[in-house]
């Protein structure tokens, strides 16, 4: 119960790794916001009927005045807010050549411009109080992939502005760290067990050195332990859960 007593918001954690990321920090004892685009009723009920307390938050996090209620509400509802760990993303993939403007200003607006939101307005409390946790969800394809010029950029975006984040609060008691994951099996990636044969899944798992696909909970330990005091001495660091996909 590294946790207890803390109080954390995770976006886009109604389902796959956002929710293995809530339902760790729970178990550590922290209260959990929930916030995503759509419903987070099941992730709700996965805790606390394990004993763990969460509350679900309707929010898009490319809109300001959204994310501004959205820290007001955790802070009202629970009294303080010390975790903010911004997991909420998108993908349009395409290559670079062939990507419209929409789907390139769509990833941006959602996994960058969402991020800065979450993390200036959850900082601003955090300065205050001069305690807090960011944990910001990059990935390895902040080092650039086929088809993701635009997510590759957004999440290239997210390292810099963790590590902007994390000079610029260090003295306040407030640590900002990334986490990279590598393959991690959701419900979304297991879909790839299904195209062509499983060819698709065998792919993927044959880029990762320990042999398998992680598990959001892989994922959720990481964040637990940056989110606890035992991480106190750790900022602007990228952390990569991966198996040795991420090189």
């Amino acid at each position: 119960m590294r946790l207890k007593g803390k109080v954390a918001i995770v976006t886009g954690a109604s389902r796959g790794l956002g929710k293995g990321i809530a339902k760790k920090l729970a178990e550590e004892g922290a209260s959990v916001v929930i916030a995503d685009m759509i419903p987070a009723d099941e992730a709700v009920k996965e805790i606390t009927e394990e004993g763990g307390t969460a509350v679900a938050y309707k929010v898009n996090i490319s809109d300001q005045d959204e994310v501004k209620g959205m820290v007001n509400f955790a802070i009202e509802k629970f009294g303080t807010l010390d975790i903010m760990v911004n997991n909420a993303g998108i993908n349009r993939d395409g290559m670079l050549h062939k990507m419209s403007k929409e789907n390139w200003d769509l990833v941006i607006a959602v996994n960058l411009t969402g991020t800065f939101y979450c993390t200036q307005e959850a900082i601003k409390y955090m300065r205050q109080k001069e305690y807090g946790r960011i944990i910001n969800i990059s990935s390895g394809s902040w080092l650039g992939n086929i088809g993701q010029a635009n997510y590759a950029a957004s999440k290239a975006g997210v390292v810099g502005l963790t590590k902007t984040a994390a000079r610029e609060n260090a003295k306040k008691g407030i640590t900002c760290n990334a986490i990279c994951p590598g393959f991690i099996e959701t419900d979304m990636t297991s879909k790839l067990k299904e195209v062509n044969g499983g060819a698709a899944w065998d792919s993927m798992i044959s880029r990762v050195p320990m042999g398998y696909a992680g598990k959001p909970s892989d994922v959720g330990n990481m964040v637990a332990f940056l989110a606890s005091d035992e991480a106190s001495y750790i900022t602007s660091e990228v952390i990569n859960v991966g198996g040795g996909m991420i090189v």
